[in-house]
């Protein structure tokens, strides 16, 4: 091949100009601009493949060698090298893909002498195609006979040393190429996110829900007490915000007629940073019209055990230092009742507001002025989440702290709603809709009120959701589920981060090893 212009400008390795090259670094690009003087075109536009690493270790591992020399298996595949082992005038080296890695085998005498002084060029992390027949070695490994190759991309930078891959937690978050390069199990985490939400959507579809799109970005923020991220529209010359959650626009669509609803997507709540919270993070939250809180929560349970079952093959998993029981039926406790017996405070310490205003300021003085409900789901926190391993609903929450629900016909201090508490994370939330206009917006004052008090993460005023109530909400029964937390759960992670691709980060400097 000849030079093109392209070639003639190798890019640099992609650090800042005033960051100092390492002698690695300077040698890689010496040998990139090696292989474009030889003719090579080193940007070339796609690869001529039939098969993938994985593909081909999957099928052929466990052919015995003499099949394999019969068949005469000929493949072209493609990965990034990440071992070499030159003896001479033959080589042996391993590409992969994410998945796994392939052996493979150059000679000099099968792909001629030019060819194989331009190997000579390649280093570990570079990515090539090659194109050879299978065999197995006297190790009964897996081996690609190389019989030509193509250049596909140079890396410019040397990558972490092989045995103790990339354990920097820091750099891994901020440079998740590095991470799959070299931890490919944690591919494996983001694998079983993509199928687990794949199923999810067959889990709803089957059930003659249909999977719709409300906006992420509201002129008010609504369906959940949380602080939104603020943002300004040009054109239009107005404040938006992204979206905290999509409840008051499935509803509306429940006004509709589209009696079963969900959605899948981004929420965006302007909080803290922990190995349980993320500020931008993936909710399922779906409707179902002529329902309540108590058929949600046998949707959760089915749905959550189908998950496990598919994925897992089985209903107890395990989950950090816990054994968890997904069995059905989850174990129900209301919420007061909880605050009791694991704080061990007598029920009746729970009805002196002024009591557990103050003795919630004292644990949490960063949430302060708190209102008597958020004073509860103080305590919650502190006493009882550590106590919820196996799945648990935990019912009847405040209603002061539940202004989208209905009230409880047995306690008007309390609404039908739950929080799903699985590992001792709050995985779900719902409730029984509320359906009446008049008491939808007198919520909504109300929190207006707690507003004004100081309170950031209180509903505003949503007229137009109450208007859209006014055109008849049947009785409805709503959830939200976090994606994130559930594949915690699921795959056996301790920190949303490592189920996030690209979690967000306080911005610094680049980083080495």
């Amino acid at each position: 091949m000849t030079d093109t212009e392209e070639n003639q400008n190798i890019p640099s390795p992609g650090t800042p100009s005033d960051v100092k090259k390492t002698e690695q670094e300077i040698i890689r690009e010496a040998k990139l601009k090696s292989i474009a003087e030889s003719g090579v075109d080193i940007f070339p536009h796609k690869a001529d493949v039939t098969h993938t690493v994985y593909g081909i270790v999957f099928k052929y591992s466990d052919s015995l060698k003499e099949d394999l020399e019969k068949k005469e298996v000929k493949v072209k595949v493609a990965g990034r090298l990440l071992s070499i082992r030159r003896m001479g005038r033959a080589t042996f080296f391993h590409i992969s893909d994410s998945r796994t890695k392939l052996q493979a085998y150059i000679r000099e005498d099968k792909v001629g002498k030019e060819n194989y002084e331009l190997f000579s060029l390649l280093d570990i992390g570079d990515i090539l195609a090659v194109e050879g027949v299978l065999f197995k070695t006297r190790t009964e490994e897996l081996t690609v006979l190389v019989k030509s190759f193509t250049f596909l991309a140079k890396c410019l930078h040397p990558l972490p040393e092989k045995w103790h891959g990339l354990q920097n937690v820091e750099i891994r978050y901020r440079k998740r190429h590095l991470d799959l390069i070299m931890n490919p199990e944690q591919a494996d985490v983001f694998r079983l996110r993509s199928a687990l939400i794949t199923q999810i959507r067959n889990f709803f579809d089957e059930r003659d829900y249909i999977e719709v799109e409300t906006p992420m970005m509201q002129t008010l923020p609504g369906g959940a007490l949380a602080r939104p991220f603020k943002t300004f529209h040009n054109a239009l010359g107005i404040d938006l915000f992204l979206r905290i959650a999509p409840e008051l626009y499935l509803k509306r669509l429940v006004v509709g007629g589209l009696e079963r609803v969900y959605e899948i997507n981004r929420n965006f709540r302007n909080e803290g940073i922990s190995s349980e919270h993320n500020p931008e993070f993936t909710m399922l939250e779906f409707y179902q019209a002529y329902s309540d809180y108590n058929d949600m929560m046998d949707i959760t349970e089915e749905l959550i055990c189908d998950l496990s079952v598919k994925f897992l093959g089985k209903e107890t998993i395990t989950y950090s230092d816990f054994e968890i029981s997904l069995k059905r039926p989850w174990k129900k406790i209301k919420f007061v009742d909880a605050l009791s017996q694991y704080s061990g405070f007598a029920r009746e310490k729970f009805k002196d507001r002024k009591e557990i205003i103050v003795l919630a300021s004292e644990l949490a003085p960063d949430k302060t002025p708190l209102s008597y409900g958020n004073a509860l789901d103080v305590l919650f926190d502190k006493y009882v989440k550590d106590h919820l391993i196996d799945p648990t609903f935990v019912t009847h929450l405040p209603k002061e702290i539940s202004p989208l629900a209905k009230a409880s016909p047995d306690n008007p201090d309390e609404s039908e709603r739950f929080e799903l508490v699985i590992a001792r994370m709050e995985i779900a939330n719902a409730f029984s809709e509320l359906t009446d206009p008049v008491e939808q917006k007198k919520r909504f004052e109300q929190q207006a009120e707690e507003r004004k008090k100081g309170d950031e993460e209180s509903h505003l005023i949503d007229l137009d959701y109450v208007n859209a109530l006014e055109y008849g909400l049947p009785p409805t029964g709503g959830e939200g589920i976090g994606i994130d937390r559930l594949v915690m759960i699921l795959a056996n992670q301790k920190s949303i981060r490592e189920v996030i691709l690209f979690p967000l980060l306080r911005p610094k400097g680049d980083f080495s090893w």
